[in-house]
């Protein structure tokens, strides 16, 4: 397994910022894990053509279920495919919250993504009210089973584990928290797709930075990152890729 450093944009970033993936490309010419950054989607084609020929992969941050349509505003995966990118998040908390999508509308858009040739990023996570609760595995475990489709495998479905709280806080679980929710979501994805399920990357999100990012990395079955902010500075998301490469 080839460990993967995730970045999403979210709503950041225009033409002037592809110098950060110059830049990030130029310090990491062939890391050992891979690199991924996920632009917004006005930024998709030209990162692409920026990223060709060099380790970095591109992905977008949403994709529609449907191949087409009267669909305004939004974007298929085989758009998203055919502009360049190889992977698409889904099923993020912001989009989660903000847009009100369930567990049944992620699990379209994962099965319209592998369909359409890209590598599904799978986001699940608690709120600090369900963690408060006590309620942190039944809500990560609900939401793997009802948003990963059933034929998933390991070469197109990524995991990224994300406590809501700890998204752009700058606070974090304990590092046996991080370590018990990862083992636990192993042994859930094992019941769902199977012997694939081991070859699954499972990535960590939240609030990762270049100062705690190796020992997030040194947790069991945490194999890799979905960074937010700090993946906008090639300096710090470099940083972040050189721990994961070095774990």
């Amino acid at each position: 397994m080839k460990k993967l450093a995730a970045g999403n944009w979210k709503m950041n970033g225009t033409a002037a910022s592809l110098s950060e993936v110059a830049a990030l490309v130029q310090a990491q010419p062939a890391p050992v894990c891979e690199m991924l950054l996920c632009p917004p989607a006005t930024l998709v084609a030209s990162m692409a053509a920026t990223a060709k020929g060099t380790a970095l992969h591109v992905g977008g941050q949403d994709c529609h279920a449907k191949a087409s349509g009267a669909h305004t505003g939004d974007i298929s995966a085989a758009m998203l495919r055919d502009a360049g990118a190889s992977h698409v998040i889904l099923g993020h908390s912001e989009r989660r919250a903000d847009h009100n999508e369930t567990d049944a509308q992620v699990l379209a858009k994962a099965e319209a993504a592998i369909a359409a040739g890209l590598i599904a990023v799978v986001c699940i996570g608690e709120t600090e009210a369900e963690r408060d609760a006590g309620r942190t595995l039944d809500v990560v475990g609900t939401q793997l089973h009802g948003s990963v489709p059933a034929g998933a495998t390991a070469a197109n479905l990524v995991i990224a584990y994300e406590p809501v709280w700890a998204i752009g806080t700058g606070r974090t679980p304990t590092i046996p928290e991080i370590a018990e929710v990862h083992a636990f979501l192993r042994a859930r994805l094992t019941a769902r797709i199977g012997e694939q399920a081991a070859g699954v990357r499972l990535l960590y999100g939240g609030s990762v930075k270049p100062s705690n990012a190796a020992e997030i990395f040194a947790v069991p079955h945490v194999d890799g990152a979905l960074v937010g902010g700090a993946s906008l500075k090639a300096s710090d998301f470099g940083a972040i890729v050189a721990a994961l490469s070095a774990a």
